[in-house]
């Protein structure tokens, strides 16, 4: 068995070590860059600054539990006066129609998008739909919306966030606030497992992929873009700004506007009195479910987005293709990682007692044995930068219990991984188009924009209740 485990040690080992340091650069930049003041405008300036009309989008597919709360909670909250929100639906979502007609009945910021054919088709589709009534609403009254913004049917919106997209839009065609799953019980891997990741997505890897001049994904709400830039997107696609093929198409907008030379900036996670200025929401909450997502963003910014484009990108951009798709193979083998590191713990507390010398680490090469020393140092520094970054928004205590999750995480992203492979390959070889996966979220029962501020300084979110009511998201 010592034998078979050493031999498959050394490719595991070279990869990590590969992957490894390239998140050692991102981390060492991330250091270098992190007193790096950013242009945030006064509350003077955003007063002062003239309101450009703002039109945002909602795709929904079975949101009738949801969606009614989210648009009376955020029309409450948002500390903005001249938007207006394009809810898209379908004519077989009988059900999710009537919420959103009631909510245009009692809101005339609320207006009704039905896409002319059955659903679901793709959440790419169903914004282009209501792409196209936006603009009938605006040939009926001679207006025209000069941004467009995403969201879906389980965001809390932060009251500033429409005010900072329409400051900075104006140097920017595409502005990305930050989002941050709402804190959940320790108990909750999976969605803690969320938590971790996207706060140390959004207080290193965004940042320093900005510093860096790569190109900015648009995380799929709490974005803003342009309507112009929208508009030069829909005229390479006759009329559709976005590609209804693609499972991210959130990736692929952001990718393309960078490619025609359009600016990107990237918002980073501010505190204040109501907690972090970022989109709040429920992610999945469950294993299958957390798959089913994760599945489709490795189907759509790996595999669809190198079939689409290949490595044919300037040279700067290539890294960031790198490390958006290493994914593929280190989520394959991350839980093999695991498994040695067990493995070699084991079998290195059993020989102790023994006579002689540990019979698993005389077969493994000593440049191996530095290796693994060395990554284990590289993990050990990055297990602290996750905790680190999870802390400044959840607090420490949640913060200790990073180690175990991304031990589940592993897992995770394995499943994930294997069922975008398979996928991807069934769709390919019987010549029919990719699946889309549907997730589930709730809605807080009662969103507060203010409570009690943590340890940290950050206000928590409503926690869920027995009450919070399921839907169903892109």
């Amino acid at each position: 068995m010592d034998h078979w485990v050493a031999a498959f040690l050394v490719p595991v080992a070279i990869w990590i070590v590969i992957s490894g340091l390239d998140d050692l650069f991102i981390t060492l930049v991330g250091f270098a860059t992190c007193r790096i003041r950013f242009p945030w405008p006064s509350d003077a300036d955003l007063c002062r600054a003239p309101q450009r009309p703002i039109a945002v989008f909602v795709p929904l597919w079975h949101e009738q539990a949801v969606i009614g709360r989210m648009l009376e909670h955020n029309l409450a909250a948002v500390q903005y006066r001249n938007y207006h929100f394009f809810v898209g639906v379908y004519p077989n979502d009988g059900a999710t129609r009537r919420a959103v007609a009631e909510q245009a009945r009692r809101h005339p910021r609320v207006h009704m998008a039905t896409c002319p054919h059955a659903g679901p088709t793709s959440k790419g589709d169903c914004l282009n739909w209501i792409y196209r009534r936006m603009k009938e609403y605006e040939a009926r009254h001679n207006l025209r919306f000069r941004i467009v913004v995403m969201h879906d049917a389980e965001d809390l919106v932060h009251p500033e966030s429409l005010r900072l997209i329409n400051w900075f839009s104006r140097r920017y065609a595409m502005v990305q606030v930050p989002v941050l799953p709402l804190a959940t019980g320790l108990g909750e891997w999976t969605h803690g497992l969320y938590c971790d990741e996207f706060a140390e997505y959004q207080h290193k890897d965004i940042p320093v992929r900005q510093h860096l001049g790569g190109f900015l994904p648009s995380n799929g709400v709490g974005t803003g873009f342009d309507r112009a830039a929208l508009e030069r997107l829909a005229a390479t696609r006759r009329g559709r700004p976005f590609d209804p093929a693609c499972l991210t198409e959130d990736y692929e907008t952001g990718y393309l506007l960078h490619s025609l030379g359009y600016r990107q900036v990237f918002v980073p996670v501010r505190g204040g009195v109501t907690g972090p200025m970022a989109t709040r929401e429920y992610f999945p909450r469950r294993f299958r479910a957390a798959i089913s997502q994760r599945t489709r963003w490795v189907t759509g910014i790996a595999l669809q987005s190198w079939q689409r484009h290949g490595w044919r990108a300037p040279w700067r951009q290539l890294y960031w293709f790198w490390r958006d798709r290493k994914g593929l193979v280190g989520n394959l083998l991350s839980p093999a990682a695991n498994l040695f590191f067990l493995y070699g713990t084991a079998s290195y507390l059993a020989s102790l007692g023994q006579p002689g010398p540990w019979h698993f680490g005389s077969l493994v090469p000593a440049w191996i044995s530095d290796l693994c020393r060395f990554t284990l140092g590289i993990a050990l520094l990055q297990t602290g930068v996750r905790a680190r970054s999870g802390a400044r928004i959840y607090g420490w205590r949640f913060a200790a219990f990073v180690p175990i999750r991304m031990f589940w995480g592993n897992l995770v992203n394995f499943a994930a991984t294997a069922a975008a492979l398979w996928e991807f390959w069934d769709a390919h070889t019987r010549g029919r188009g990719l699946a889309w996966h549907k997730t589930d979220h709730v809605y807080p029962v009662a969103p507060q924009p203010a409570l009690a501020t943590n340890a940290v300084g950050f206000s928590p979110m409503a926690e869920p209740s027995a009450d919070a009511v399921a839907g169903e998201s892109y």
